[in-house]
């Protein structure tokens, strides 16, 4: 039986006497799908630094790629949140996507500059961002720059995929073709992604399991399992409705409770 990409025992991560979360025990696999939803300052992006080494756990321990969070860098990919570049940057778009081979070294490292080249051109190739892979990046729209941050994340190939609220400003059309990007290496390669997001219709069809994390606490399972009426009230503390329509879900309650910047309607959105 393989080894999971990422395997988390008894994490838990505390500043000062505030909890965000402790006892996670996750395992997830090669190929896996999952969605980490949460209202602001759950401590989804605080999950993120984790898995990136850049934030250590209070306790617990956590691997990825059968290595400690930033001793595999080359086997993990990371998208950030989508924020618009300076229209006065002219790095171009090969330029930014080939930093996911070698922006942590210096040089070309042992590719060699036809490996670099083809890297980086397949890679660009697999986002469908080749009419303008060679634009200044700053001249470029939201959702272009967003598929050559993909392409960025693929350009190494990588076990396991981190994505920190992908879709973020995104347009629905833009949310769906990145969602279908990230879905089709994973299904390709099978690559485990974890996807941090607000918004999971985007990419309900394609998630595997759920990590729902709210007051200190947390629940995994399916999205069956997870988004229910049940389920939510339960980690909320407050009434929570779920309701499905047409393959959606959509929630309702209390908008203190469930978004803590800004109200919550019943719309396509889990905040």
């Amino acid at each position: 039986m393989a080894e999971p990409a990422v395997e988390i025992r008894g994490a838990g991560l505390s500043f000062g006497t505030r909890t965000l979360w402790s006892g996670l025990d996750l395992d997830v696999e090669p190929g896996e799908f999952l969605a980490v939803l949460g209202p602001n300052g759950s401590g989804k992006t605080s999950l993120m630094k984790v898995l990136l080494g850049l934030q250590p756990l209070s306790s617990g321990s956590v691997r990825l790629a059968g290595a400690r969070p930033g001793e595999a860098n080359e086997r993990i990919g990371y998208i950030p949140q989508q924020r618009a570049m300076q229209e006065g940057l002219t790095l171009r778009g090969t330029d930014l996507v080939g930093l996911g081979l070698d922006g942590h070294r210096w040089g070309i490292g042992l590719r060699g500059i036809g490996e670099r080249r083809r890297r980086v051109a397949a890679a660009i190739a697999s986002v469908g961002a080749e009419s303008y892979a060679k634009s200044p990046v700053g001249r470029l729209s939201g959702g272009e720059q967003q598929r050559l941050r993909v392409a960025q994340a693929l350009v190494g190939e990588p076990d396991v995929l981190l994505c920190d609220e992908p879709l973020l400003s995104l347009d629905l059309a833009h949310q769906r073709a990145v969602s279908e990007l990230i879905d089709a290496r994973r299904r390709r390669a099978n690559t485990a992604v974890l996807f941090v997001t607000h918004e999971l219709n985007p990419i309900l069809s394609f998630v595997d399991r759920v990590l729902y994390l709210v007051n200190g606490q947390f629940r995994i399972g399916t999205p069956d399992e997870v988004m229910t009426s049940e389920t939510l009230s339960e980690l909320y503390r407050t009434k929570v409705e779920v309701i499905r329509i047409g393959g959606q879900i959509h929630i309702a309650g209390a908008q203190s409770a469930l978004c803590e910047d800004e109200p919550h309607h019943l719309e396509a959105r889990v905040s």
